[in-house]
């Protein structure tokens, strides 16, 4: 007997038909002899239409009654979740955040977990009812509901694994598994039976939307085992692992890319220190992130051109704030570039094997594509190519390292 969170996204519960075919998977495991809570999501769509809601009552909104709004489409799936389970003779009940209780701190909207509670659920769930749970919600002190940000089921799912000590937490999605690349674009692209947290953290951060990055990280520091599956079909998804548990370590596990960036270049810019701070401070202070950065001094050594990426959200705020400052900074250009994207190659093998990096870069290069800026770590390489190459350096990348489906 196992005890087990089952997480289901707005897909896997975007109508009552589907609904209850999750409450047909959930009642499997109970027949299986396993104590089960399931965290469930919005149905799909009910979160945005309650977010626009929320914007056209109130441009400038307190974020307290923003969380109020939203956290109600979780509330609504979680209990006809468990009326689903009650139908077909699964004994079940739901619990809101604050039942719990799921304690946050007070960031309204993107709260962090503090504490979860979980002696009552687990009493229920010894006794063999199904623990319907609504995600992505939780309570800060004065009784307020919070929420977790976009994505928060996830991390509500993994948290709750750890709080309750689940042998696993299987996240049902509308994807059957992690892939060595994204497969719409690259055909040959294969489901992976494991990886492990640290690869799946950098797949995560840099663009592959499988997980949520903090749920993964979560998983990593409590050693929470996950596995990701689709709810529409009976097959084994990916297992996210210790790495230790990984006996074949491939080089490169898979390939990640970004639409997300935008490259922004300072043309001319005096060398002397403090400049850096001078430029990148402005940035941090309106929560403006900066990803890759290379210099490039001048030949007589008394200018640098500084390059950047920015998510591409925050492009046009980036290019105000430094043209506003153009005459403390001393820049003599400012040129944005929105046409770009981030490719990231990602194994946790890269640790222990030379001339993966190389590998790369004459790949690229093979295929005519100009490497613009360049990202390391212990196990991923990114880089930043133009937009229009996206799709020929992904598929390329992937056969020069063995990833292609046989």
């Amino acid at each position: 007997m196992a005890r087990l969170v089952l997480k289901f996204g707005g897909t896997s519960v975007a109508n009552i038909e589907r609904i209850r075919n999750v409450a047909l998977r959930v009642k499997r495991e109970v027949e299986a002899g396993n104590e089960v809570a399931v965290v469930v999501s919005a149905m799909s769509g009910v979160t945005n239409q309650l977010v626009a809601w929320v914007n056209e009552v109130a441009k400038f909104y307190d974020p307290k009654e923003y969380d109020a709004v939203v956290a109600t489409g979780e509330q609504v799936t979680s209990g006809l979740t468990a009326l689903a389970l009650q139908e077909i003779g699964v004994k079940a009940r739901s619990w809101q955040g604050w039942q719990i209780p799921l304690r946050t701190d007070a960031t309204h909207s993107k709260a962090r977990i503090d504490s979860i509670e979980t002696s009552d659920m687990a009493r229920d769930m010894a006794a063999g009812t199904v623990a319907v749970v609504a995600g992505f919600q939780g309570v800060a002190e004065g009784n307020r509901v919070t929420t977790l940000g976009r994505g928060g089921s996830d991390t509500s799912a993994v948290a709750l694994a750890a709080a309750l000590k689940a042998d696993r937490c299987d996240i049902y999605t509308d994807v059957d598994g992690v892939y060595t690349c994204d497969p719409r674009i690259v055909t040959k692209a294969r489901k992976l039976d494991q990886i492990a947290y640290e690869e799946m953290l950098e797949m995560a951060s840099l663009g592959a939307k499988v997980l949520q990055t903090r749920s993964v990280e979560l998983a990593m520091n409590h050693r929470v085992k996950v596995q990701v599956l689709t709810s529409f079909e009976d097959k084994p998804g990916t297992m996210v692992v210790d790495e230790e548990e990984i006996v074949e370590k491939q080089v490169v596990s898979g390939i990640a890319y970004s639409r997300d960036e935008a490259k922004v270049t300072l043309t001319k810019v005096a060398d002397r220190p403090g400049v850096a701070a001078a430029i990148f401070g402005p940035l941090a202070e309106n929560a403006i992130n900066v990803d890759m950065i290379v210099q490039n001094i001048s030949d007589d050594g008394k200018a640098t051109d500084l390059t950047f990426t920015v998510g591409r959200t925050d492009l046009d705020r980036t290019v105000k704030l430094l043209t506003d400052r153009r005459a403390a900074l001393g820049f003599s250009e400012l040129k944005p570039d929105p046409n770009v994207v981030k490719v990231s190659v990602i194994g946790v093998g890269m640790r222990s094997h030379a001339g993966v990096a190389l590998t790369m870069f004459r790949t690229l290069a093979d295929k005519g594509i100009n490497i613009e800026v360049i990202s390391t770590s212990e196990i991923k390489i990114s880089v930043l190519i133009d937009e229009q190459y996206l799709e020929l350096a992904l598929r390329a990348l992937h056969t020069a390292y063995g990833l292609d489906a046989h």
